[in-house]
C-alpha cells in the first residue's frame, strides 16, 4: 500500500474512534440524565401519595363539620348586612343619627346651623 492509503486508512480509523467515543460519552449522559429523573419522578410520586392521604384525611373531618361551618356562615352574613347600632359607649342621639344614616334618612340636627350665617364670614376655602 502507498503512503497516502495508509495515511487515509489510519484517519478513517481515527474519525471512527473518536465518532464511537463520542457517541458512547452522549449515551452515558444521557443515561445519568435519565437516572435523575426517574429518581425525580419516584419521589414526586411518593409526594403526591402522601399528600393524598392527608388531603383524604382532612377532606372526612371537613365532611363531618359542613354543617357547623354553615349555621356560622350564615350568621356572620346576618350580622354583616343587618347593623344596628346599641347604646354601649354613645348618646342616644349618636344612636339614632346612625341609625337613621343606616336607613338613608336624613336627620336634622347639630351640622346643621340654626341660625342664618352672618355674611362678613368668609368660607374657609377662600383664605
Amino acid at each position: 500500500m502507498t503512503f497516502k492509503v495508509k495515511l487515509l486508512v489510519i484517519a478513517v480509523v481515527l474519525a471512527g474512534v473518536g465518532l464511537g467515543g463520542w457517541t458512547a460519552r452522549g449515551w452515558f449522559e444521557d443515561a445519568k440524565r435519565l437516572a435523575i429523573v426517574e429518581d425525580r419522578q419516584e419521589l414526586a410520586e411518593q409526594i403526591r401519595g402522601d399528600i393524598s392521604g392527608i388531603a383524604q384525611t382532612v377532606e372526612a373531618r371537613l365532611g363531618e363539620l359542613r354543617a357547623n361551618e354553615r349555621i356560622i356562615d350564615r350568621g356572620i352574613i346576618r350580622e354583616i348586612q343587618k347593623p344596628i347600632y346599641q347604646r354601649v359607649c354613645a348618646e342616644p342621639d349618636v344612636v339614632r343619627l346612625l341609625n337613621a344614616a343606616l336607613r338613608g334618612e336624613s336627620v336634622p340636627g347639630p351640622a346643621e346651623p340654626s341660625v342664618e350665617v352672618p355674611g362678613g364670614t368668609s368660607p374657609a376655602g377662600e383664605r
